[in-house]
């Protein structure tokens, strides 16, 4: 004797779902052109990742400041960092370095 069938729903293979960087305190130094444009030095803030960190700061600084962001190189706790998602370590120190003129 055989069973009744009963139909069986098949899902389709989902695609992974991205997750953002979890945010962190993080101490920006900002030095010359950035420094003029931040109105300030040093400050600290949360940030999951530097993309987040560059939005937000241009976000409350103004446009001044985002403009100099899109020339700038960062440093993350020394080291150059060039992939603006990649997660920010926590506690970490990020310099903001537009370029210089002069040599």
């Amino acid at each position: 004797m055989s069973r009744p069938s009963v139909p069986v729903s098949v899902s389709p293979p989902t695609e992974p779902v991205a997750t953002a960087a979890p945010s962190s305190v993080v101490t920006v130094n900002y030095f010359a052109a950035a420094r003029a444009a931040a109105g300030t030095s040093k400050e600290s803030v949360q940030a999951g990742t530097l993309a987040e960190l560059i939005a937000d700061a241009g976000e409350r600084h103004g446009p001044a400041l985002a403009k100099v962001l899109g020339v700038c190189s960062f440093l993350v706790d020394g080291v150059r960092l060039s992939d603006h998602d990649a997660a920010l370590p926590p506690g970490s120190s990020v310099d903001v370095l537009p370029p210089f003129a002069g040599g």
